[in-house]
């Protein structure tokens, strides 16, 4: 009976669509995106900037991908941190929340306050994670944020400084709470022996989250390091990307920090945003599968021509790891991601897997302006190296969105921050209603 209810009402549901046309005639900005694709300015922020294009007399006009943090530009960022041959992650973390690049004594500060919030309250992984485990660990880790409102005994207050100790404590527990998720997810559900770790103090985020979700804690210097290059390019993407503007639109609300983050979270997971990467590799798997001769541009050029024509792959008609909301004709994060991957590559004895990958970058875009008739320049996106980076570093895909929400959570926060700094007004934008007129029909006469 209850079936049968719901498959009616589905048919009601699907039956009560919007003329299309109504959006142009209202000028209504679907997805938040101008005519020509651009985003609808929405906000002010100083915390991250992204560039994929250029105006040029009202046209739009493609360009190198550009980002910033704080006005850095992220080649600078990474630049520095691997000729010095240190982890950059924590130092973004400052430079995101307090908008200044830290000096060594304020670092080594900044990294003592955090390991000394990298273990979970008395009593949470047990009675939280450990008995109420999930076969998602988004939407576990969305879980332990709301829950960690239970034990904060100043959960409410959106004094900047209370806030700012709510998002450095958030930030230091993520890894921890993904890791302790994965693990309860892998024994619960998978059957695997459960192995609990406790975060270790003068690591790092990093080689903590490595430690932890591995049986035997053990990890190279350079799985470490191409991790941490990771969590540094996908700590922020301006205010625009789907996940942080819905923490704006929480936290402008004035609720508390957990119900935000969790909101935020709860963005990423989705396929359209952060849960693309595991996409990207899931593809790739089936080219190597279907594609005999790696080296063969026409062959694998033929395989990519039947994945955009729906005759192979998931039949979706997409190359996953393709194209970007703003990026056009690079994405920085995938030509920096990529040159580090060279290095574990070799390192694991996966350097053919990588060229074919290398390929694939080279002639989907082409395929795709050909196949597809358009005239969209398209690239690479962080997404596409991301995923096959994470399988090399024998990360389980489970964890891939995870480690997302790990590294941008930095970004959320800070843009938290800002939002409450500038006490800016609730964002509450319009809907048009373009229903017919009805008449209100008495019981007896329906």
């Amino acid at each position: 009976m209850a079936a049968s209810f719901i498959e009616r009402m589905k048919e009601k549901i699907l039956s009560n669509k919007i003329d299309s046309s109504l959006y142009a005639k209202y000028n209504v900005k679907r997805g938040l995106r101008n005519n020509d694709e651009s985003g609808v300015l929405v906000g002010l922020t100083e915390i991250g900037d992204v560039h994929g294009y250029t105006f040029d007399e009202g046209e739009m006009q493609p360009a190198e991908g550009r980002l910033l943090y704080r006005s850095i530009n992220i080649n600078k960022i990474v630049a520095g941190m691997l000729q010095e041959d240190r982890h950059g992650f924590e130092e973004v973390i400052y430079l995101l929340l307090f908008g200044d690049l830290p000096s060594k004594s304020e670092l080594d500060e900044f990294n003592e306050v955090l390991d000394s919030h990298r273990v979970l309250p008395a009593g949470f992984a047990e009675d939280m994670i450990m008995r109420a485990p999930s076969q998602d660990i988004m939407n576990k880790l969305a879980r332990s944020v709301l829950v960690s409102y239970s034990y904060d005994k100043n959960a409410d207050s959106i004094a900047i400084d209370n806030v700012l100790r709510q998002c450095i404590e958030l930030i230091a527990r993520f890894p921890t709470m993904a890791a302790y998720g994965y693990q309860a997810k892998s024994h619960y559900y998978d059957g695997n022996s459960l192995h609990i770790h406790t975060p270790q103090p003068g690591i790092g985020t990093a080689e903590n989250l490595l430690y932890l979700i591995r049986d035997d804690s053990k990890y190279t210097k350079l799985e470490a390091q191409v991790l941490d290059l990771s969590l540094v390019l996908h700590a922020e993407h301006g205010g625009g990307n789907n996940s942080t503007f819905t923490n704006h639109v929480v936290t402008s609300t004035h609720t508390d920090t957990y119900s935000s983050i969790a909101a935020a979270l709860c963005s990423l997971k989705g396929p359209r945003h952060g849960g693309a990467n595991n996409k990207g590799l899931s593809m790739m798997e089936n080219i190597m599968e279907n594609v005999k001769n790696w080296d063969d541009d026409d062959e694998v050029g033929e395989y990519l021509r039947k994945i955009v024509n729906k005759q192979a792959y998931d039949k979706a008609g997409l190359i996953y790891g393709f194209g970007h909301a703003i990026y056009t004709l690079s994405d920085p994060r995938a030509i920096l991601l990529k040159e580090k991957a060279f290095e574990l590559a070799s390192e694991k004895g996966l350097e053919p897997e990588l060229n074919l990958l290398v390929k694939v970058e080279k002639l989907a875009p082409q395929i795709l302006l050909e196949e597809k008739h358009s005239e969209k320049r398209v690239s690479a996106n962080v997404d596409f190296y991301s995923g096959f980076v994470y399988k090399m570093l024998n990360i389980p895909v489970p964890l891939f969105t995870p480690i997302f929400a790990i590294a941008r959570v930095a970004g959320w926060t800070a843009h938290r921050l800002e939002e409450l700094a500038n006490g800016g007004r609730i964002i509450r934008p319009a809907y048009r209603n373009v229903s017919p007129k009805k008449k209100y029909i008495p019981m007896a006469e329906r």
